[in-house]
C-alpha cells in the first residue's frame, strides 16, 4: 500500500477543490505611462499592448481598467522637459499631477505615484549628483517634495523607487506635516540592479547618461542585505514593502513573506514581460499560459500585490 497524491489530481473539478494559490484581479496593479502633449496614444515598442497616453487620452484606458474590475494602478510620467534637479517631477502642474487629478475626476481607482528622479534629470540617475556620485541627503528633500506634489494632487499612495537611504522617513514626515497622514507609503524597499529593467528604460526615457545604477540598487546576489532594507523600511514608516523584479527573486519574496508581517507588493518588471511577449510571438510558448503561470508563481511565493503589464490579459482571463 502506497499513498495515492494523484487522487486529488484527478480532473479540473477535484484541482480546483484543493488547490492551495488563487490569483485574483483583486491581486493587481496597471501601471501606466503618462507622456506631454495632446492626443497620444503610442504603443511602447519594447512592452507590446502597453502605451504612453497623454493627460487627455486617460479616459479610454482607465474605463478599461474599471471594468476589468482591477482595484489600482500606479503612474509613471515621462516629462518634455529635464534638468539636474528634476524640478518638472515636483511642478504643481507636472505630467504626472495632472494625471492624478484627471483620473480621479474620472474613476475611483485606488491611485499610486512612482516617486523618483531618473526620467526627470538630465543625467538620468535618481537623486542629485555630486561629483561623479549620488549624494543621498540631499537627493531625500527633492523626493520628499516630489511625494508632497503627488499627494496634493490627490494620490492616494507614493511608491518611492529611488533606494536612498531614509527615503521613507523623510517622505513620512514630510506629508505628515503637510497634513496627509493617509497617504500611504509603497516602498520599493528590496529593487535590484537588474538587467530586467531594459524594457522600462525605453518607456520612460530614463536610462542614465554615465555609469550604472549599482552604487544605490541592490546586487543581485544578496539576499540578507534585501531583509535589512525591508526591515528599516517598515521601521521608518513604509505601509507596503516591494521586491523588484519578483521572476528571479522568488526566494526573496519567500523570505520576506516568512519573515515580516507586512503586506508585500512584487513588481514582474518589463524585462519579464517582454520575453514572454517575444517568445509567444516566435511560437515557443503559450503566453497566456506562461503568463498565469509566472503570475501564479509569484503569489504562492508570497506576494499579495503584483504590479504588471499583464494585468489587462490577467484580467480578462479571470474576471
Amino acid at each position: 500500500m502506497f499513498n495515492r497524491t494523484r487522487r486529488t489530481r484527478k480532473d479540473e473539478n477535484i484541482r480546483s477543490l484543493v488547490r492551495e494559490t488563487r490569483l485574483s484581479v483583486d491581486d493587481l496593479i496597471y501601471p501606466i505611462f503618462v507622456v506631454e502633449g495632446v492626443g497620444i496614444k503610442e504603443e511602447i515598442t519594447s512592452l507590446e499592448d502597453n502605451y504612453r497616453y497623454s493627460v487627455d487620452m486617460l479616459d479610454e484606458i482607465i474605463k478599461e481598467v474599471e471594468d476589468l474590475n482591477i482595484r489600482g494602478v500606479l503612474i509613471f510620467g515621462v516629462p518634455e522637459y529635464k534638468d539636474e534637479c528634476a524640478t518638472s517631477a515636483f511642478d504643481e502642474n507636472g505630467v504626472v499631477q495632472r494625471a492624478v487629478k484627471k483620473i480621479k475626476e474620472i474613476s475611483n481607482l485606488y491611485v499610486i505615484t512612482d516617486v523618483c528622479m531618473c526620467q526627470y534629470t538630465s543625467h538620468g540617475h535618481c537623486g542629485i549628483i555630486e561629483g561623479n556620485d549620488i549624494d543621498n541627503d540631499k537627493t531625500l528633500e527633492y523626493l520628499a517634495k516630489i511625494a508632497l506634489s503627488h499627494a496634493k494632487a490627490g494620490a492616494d499612495m507614493v511608491a518611492p523607487s529611488d533606494m536612498m537611504d531614509g527615503r521613507v522617513k523623510f517622505i513620512r514626515r514630510m506629508l505628515d506635516e503637510n497634513g496627509y497622514k493617509n497617504v500611504a507609503i509603497m516602498s520599493y524597499s528590496a529593487k535590484y540592479a537588474s538587467s530586467f529593467y531594459g524594457p522600462f528604460r525605453e518607456a520612460a526615457d530614463s536610462k542614465p547618461q554615465f555609469g550604472d545604477r549599482k552604487s544605490y540598487q541592490m546586487d543581485y546576489c544578496n539576499i540578507r542585505e534585501a531583509m535589512r532594507e525591508i526591515e528599516y523600511d517598515i521601521e521608518e514608516g513604509a505601509d507596503i514593502i516591494m521586491v523588484k523584479p519578483a521572476l528571479s527573486y522568488l526566494d526573496v519574496i519567500r523570505q520576506a513573506r516568512d519573515k515580516f508581517n507586512h503586506p508585500i507588493a512584487a513588481y514582474n518588471v518589463s524585462g519579464e514581460y517582454a520575453m514572454v511577449k517575444a517568445a509567444e510571438k516566435m511560437g515557443y510558448v503559450d503566453g497566456e499560459k506562461i503568463m498565469m503561470e509566472i503570475l501564479t508563481s509569484i503569489k504562492r511565493a508570497g506576494a499579495d500585490i503584483i504590479i504588471t503589464y499583464h494585468a489587462l490579459d490577467v484580467a480578462r482571463k479571470i474576471k
